[in-house]
């Protein structure tokens, strides 16, 4: 039986991993910072799927954290096959208004914990000659926004550029660009959700079976829904100026996950 470690499973699109592949029989390592909430989880879905969940308390936004679950992750006697970096948050405010250690702190989980986990996950799974990667982006990679769709866009050429270097490998990486989902996500961040229109809206569930079923298919890139598949096109023509006044209107990171 495989065994998969997912970062940020207590909510939204890290539960959805963990309910689908529970319900697919893998057994877990769930990751977060809230012990009770994760003690809760293991327990429903072993309950529910007779699955081996493992518990695993970390802040990725600190360097013990960091190392905890590296270490986790490279342990060869407890092999982890799949790896899925969904951790993250949002801030709002715009340029100025968000204190400095909350942008640096956003790096260190977007961008140094997933550059730090992927690199302790793939050379066991190199060795063994089978394994993936999932790192959950956002389509604010394809947008100018700030800190935020700065550091999922560097998820996104990172996941790329390491999935073309271990191209015939056995190792599958993805990068996951999903919109507006329906989770804690924005409420977290203090965002408002008013003013987006319920058309842009996701399901967590939908978009992880769509997310896995990019993956088996070998893609390093997966925007899981038409409508996204659409709007980035759009986007990729449109003027930078105008893309930047339109995502303005809505906070410097406000982003779709």
């Amino acid at each position: 039986m495989t065994t998969a470690l997912i970062t940020g499973a207590t909510a939204g699109i890290g539960a959805a991993f963990a309910r689908r592949l529970a319900t697919d029989g893998h057994n877990l390592v769930l990751v977060a910072r809230n012990t009770e909430r994760l003690q809760e989880q293991a327990t429903e879905l072993h309950d529910r799927h007779g699955i081996e969940a493992e518990v695993l308390t970390a802040d990725l936004g600190t360097e013990d954290g960091i190392a905890l679950v590296e270490k986790r992750l490279a342990d060869s006697r407890n092999a982890i096959d799949l790896l899925v970096n969904n951790a993250g948050f949002g801030s709002k405010g715009q340029f100025l208004d968000v204190p400095m250690a909350e942008e640096l702190t956003m790096l260190k989980v977007h961008c140094e914990a997933v550059l730090r986990l992927t690199s302790a996950a793939v050379p066991g799974m190199q060795a063994r000659g089978r394994g993936g990667v999932v790192n959950v982006a956002s389509v604010a990679a394809f947008l100018p926004r700030g800190t935020y769709g700065a550091s999922k866009a560097w998820v996104v050429q990172f996941t790329q550029g390491a999935a073309r270097d271990l191209a015939g490998s056995g190792v599958r990486l993805m990068a996951l660009c999903p919109g507006f989902v329906r989770t804690e996500f924005h409420e977290r961040a203090g965002m408002g959700t008013d003013n987006i229109p319920g058309w842009m809206w996701l399901d967590a569930d939908k978009l992880v079976a769509a997310a896995l079923t990019d993956l088996s298919r070998g893609k390093s890139l997966s925007i899981p829904d038409p409508r996204y598949k659409a709007l980035m096109g759009v986007a990729k023509l449109a003027p930078r100026g105008l893309l930047g006044g339109i995502t303005s209107k809505t906070g410097r990171k406000y982003g779709p996950q």
